[in-house]
């Protein structure tokens, strides 16, 4: 075992204060040179994705212990998409994933602890703990702590999501849904992130697929034998990493990165992966474009499963047909098999012991689901620095819309605009200036898309934004995420004007502005509307500190961060 850093000269000021405070709480004195260890506790009590993380933490304490390690529970923040997205539109959401970085930076680095493990929950916190482990660069596990069951009304399977949708649809139409409140008390039946494959399981596959959680634990049901089963090798993990001096970015390398790209292709997984991995890399200092890497490797990698809402299947079908063990078992000839995990087994040989494909949920490469990527990355006149779409399986809908622009400052001026009858039949609805910047912290457009499902104009209005979408969003024609974002000085998005006509081609990949370059060279540049509530507080810190969304949207570039200072063009002949 390497000299730990936590073990400060036992008779100096730090160190005898140190042992005060820790003989103070109980802890033996003979425990104080031993690795020291953050558990991660990222909850709160305003949501059920984790409210049963604090039940996992002593079992967690008991099992570190027991490998001979010092635990100590530390909190962040803990964002929730569908509770703490009602301040600001949303603007906290994306934020809150950088301010859990930083949370979990002043407490271990301040304290110099000597590894952590981290309790994955809702759709920020995987991201967040993979960054921080990227940054920290000491031994690190990620435990996903699994996801809530679907409940049951009127005989049929339910789940938040469906709740959401007949809402946004009673909210839009002006038609009240019978037993709405009743439906929302049987939506979830217990703790957990939202049943699917929407961001956060969709994060905790990428976990797996990076080698930083323990093989064969994503998804999970939350407190099933399994959950409690990967809780207790992460904790043995994390000891042989310590001994061995395994360190984080032993693991994510540009090599594991794109095995998570490849599996979140083959999954389907949630478009808004892309900008997490990207935040993953930088904050790791891998010199890669994930942007890219989705778009070039979704050509070549076919999908192996139909997961909600991205098909048929539920999450626990998935889970009971193998999970992400055995997809990416099925997907070894399109992966790096060399990439190290956190069990000090390589990915090839832990997949090795990964049940086949039986064929029905999950598939193999001869017989997929499709070859067409369900999360495609666009590039064009409108978007030269990206834009991200995604398509149902197994009906896609259109590939190709073009229209005239319907320009809207935010979600609730689209939505208006459905009811006002401004926005018609083959409209392209563009939401701008709600970018990380622009906002600032990404505006959430998905209740605009579900109010257009509501109304039946899911397939025939379109929606262009540099604002971010749920990872449940999965209708119609919908390209968010765009960049340069309206605010950045140039953006082609901030220049658009109702009537002008946009061109979006999801099978070519491509978003464009069809105006003449001359004229767009003439118009004024974009200016943000006067009236912003930004709080005065956390999102104009956010707003001075963020970095593009080619960043992953990560916090003030720094030196050594190569991905972040070069352009799109050069990024994009040196990825893949």
């Amino acid at each position: 075992m390497p000299e730990l850093r936590s073990n400060l000269p036992p008779t100096s000021a730090l160190g005898i204060a140190r042992r005060a405070h820790w003989v103070s709480l109980g802890i033996p004195a003979s425990d104080l040179r031993k690795p020291k260890v953050a558990i991660v506790n990222t909850s709160s009590e305003l949501a059920a994705c984790y409210a049963h993380l604090d039940e996992i933490v002593p079992v967690l304490k008991a099992e570190l212990r027991a490998q001979g390690m010092l635990p100590f529970e530390i909190r962040t923040t803990a964002p929730s998409d569908f509770v703490t997205s009602a301040g600001r539109a949303g603007r906290y959401i994306l934020p809150s994933r950088d301010l859990i970085v930083d949370d979990i930076e002043a407490a271990v680095e301040g304290a110099k602890l000597d590894a952590m493990i981290c309790l994955s929950s809702c759709d920020k916190t995987t991201p967040a703990h993979l960054m921080a482990a990227g940054r920290l660069n000491i031994p690190t596990v990620v435990v996903a702590c699994g996801y809530q069951h679907s409940g049951r009304a009127e005989g049929r399977e339910a789940d938040v999501e469906e709740v959401f949708l007949l809402a946004a649809k009673s909210a839009v139409t002006g038609e009240p849904v019978d037993d709405l409140e009743e439906l929302a008390d049987d939506a979830i039946l217990g703790p957990g992130v939202c049943a699917g494959m929407a961001t956060a399981n969709s994060m905790h596959v990428v976990a797996e697929a990076l080698g930083m959680a323990v093989p064969g634990s994503t998804p999970v049901r939350a407190n099933s034998e399994r959950m409690w089963d990967a809780v207790r090798r992460s904790a043995a993990a994390l000891a042989d990493m310590v001994e061995r001096d395994v360190r984080p970015r032993d693991i994510i390398t540009a090599g594991s990165i794109l095995n998570a790209v490849r599996a979140m292709l083959a999954v389907g997984g949630s478009m808004n992966t892309i900008k997490h991995l990207q935040a993953i890399a930088v904050e790791s200092g891998i010199d890669v474009d994930v942007w890219e890497a989705f778009r070039v490797l979704g050509r070549q990698t076919p999908l192996l499963a139909s997961v909600r809402p991205n098909g048929p299947w539920l999450v626990e079908d998935y889970e009971d047909a193998g999970g992400a063990a055995t997809m990416l078992r099925e997907l070894r000839p399109l992966l790096d098999l060399d990439r190290l995990t956190v069990t000090g087994q390589t990915m090839g040989e832990a997949l090795e012991s990964a049940a086949p494909a039986e064929g029905t949920v999950i598939r193999s490469l001869d017989h997929p689901f499709g070859t067409d990527p369900a999360i495609s990355v666009l590039r064009g006149t409108l978007a030269p620095g990206g834009a991200v779409a995604k398509r149902p399986v197994p009906d896609p809908g259109p590939h190709r819309f073009t229209g005239p622009a319907r320009v809207f400052a935010n979600r609730e001026e689209a939505i208006a605009g459905i009811s006002s009858g401004r926005l018609r039949e083959g409209d392209v609805a563009v939401i701008r200036g709600i970018g990380v910047s622009g906002a600032p912290g990404m505006g959430l457009t998905s209740a605009f898309i579900f109010a257009l499902h509501a109304r039946g104009l899911a397939d025939s209005v379109a929606l262009v934004t540099d604002g971010q979408f749920s990872g449940l969003v999965n209708q119609g024609v919908s390209v968010g995420e765009v960049s340069p974002e309206a605010a950045a000085p140039g953006a082609p998005l901030g220049l658009v004007r109702d009537d002008d006509m946009i061109d979006i081609d999801l099978a070519e990949g491509r978003v464009d502005l069809l105006v003449d370059p001359a004229e767009l060279a003439a118009r004024p540049p974009y200016s943000a509307p006067v009236d912003r509530d930004t709080g005065g507080g956390m999102l104009d810190q956010y707003e001075q500190l963020v970095q593009p969304l080619s960043c992953g949207a990560v916090l003030c570039a720094r030196p050594g961060r190569s991905t972040c200072e070069k352009t799109s063009e050069q990024r994009t002949k040196e990825t893949v």
